[in-house]
């Protein structure tokens, strides 16, 4: 079960999702399903939230979301670029879906570089008509408090949508 701050944003984000109509895909890597797993946790949810996508692997982020190999090759796994990528791929392949909201990083306590140290998370946010909105976070703590620093920001972005 989420933590209660969670737990509150991912009960907002339903209600707006609600009271606006339109259904949610989420294609998550470095967060491994946690932005699902908060919303699905509501009772109701089923009537806002399309499914998700759980692309840790490029090889996956490439297959299910349709991420060309171009923007893994230039940018890497943790970029905006891959990031929108993967939002617009996911209203591609999830077709009742009106909006996706993607995340992608390093959650430690490996894997940072000094270009992209631990804490590094991309975020992107397509709707049906319009750009994908993007961010990139630079989150401390532990691989949980990156975690869930990160399932914040993209409730807080689908909820600002």
């Amino acid at each position: 079960m989420p933590d209660n701050g969670i737990r509150i944003l991912a009960e907002q984000v339903l209600d707006h999702l609600h009271q606006s109509g339109r259904r949610l895909v989420t294609v998550e890597s470095c967060t491994g399903g946690l932005i699902s797993a908060a919303l699905s946790d509501i009772p109701g949810s089923s009537e806002v939230l399309e499914g998700g996508f759980v692309t840790y692997s490029n090889a996956l982020k490439m297959s299910a979301v349709g991420v060309p190999e171009a923007i893994l090759s230039q940018y890497g796994a943790v970029s905006v670029q891959t990031a929108e990528a993967m939002a617009a791929g996911a209203l591609v392949h999830a077709m009742d879906a009106d909006l996706a909201v993607s995340v992608t990083g390093i959650a430690g306590p490996g894997g940072g570089t000094d270009l992209k140290p631990v804490g590094t998370v991309c975020f992107g946010l397509a709707l049906r008509s319009g750009p994908v909105i993007t961010a990139q976070c630079h989150f401390k703590g532990d691989r949980s408090s990156i975690r869930t620093q990160s399932v914040q920001q993209a409730l807080r972005m689908v909820l600002n949508t």
